[in-house]
């Protein structure tokens, strides 16, 4: 299972960004789906999932700002990032669970300046 990520970049404080992380199996719909990040010198964080039926869930720091979704026709998930903050700055992994093993993309980069 091979994981692409993109969409990445720089963005002023309360600018947006969409990630997107395309998953190479069509077995995508059965996958549960999420997003983590690390920022220099932290340990990764998660920051949002989605289970296979479309619940998600997410870390109380970005709730209300970030949006994950999926379209299961392009076996793709999205991080729609909303009011950006600085403390948003870090390398952005997706990630994939299906029957109990992980599957992890290379990180886009999120730079936030103030």
């Amino acid at each position: 299972v091979q994981l692409q990520a993109s969409g990445g970049g720089v963005v002023q404080a309360g600018g947006s960004l969409r990630l997107s992380c395309t998953v190479s199996r069509s077995i995508f719909r059965l996958m549960s789906m999420g997003w983590s990040r690390q920022a220099p010198g932290k340990e990764r964080e998660w920051v949002a999932g989605i289970t296979s039926e479309g619940s998600t869930n997410y870390v109380d720091s970005v709730k209300g700002r970030f949006t994950i979704s999926r379209d299961n026709a392009k076996n793709t998930v999205y991080l729609q990032m909303n009011s950006l903050q600085p403390e948003d700055t870090a390398v952005y992994y997706c990630n994939a669970l299906l029957a109990g093993s992980w599957y992890w993309g290379q990180g886009t980069q999120v730079t936030v300046s103030s």
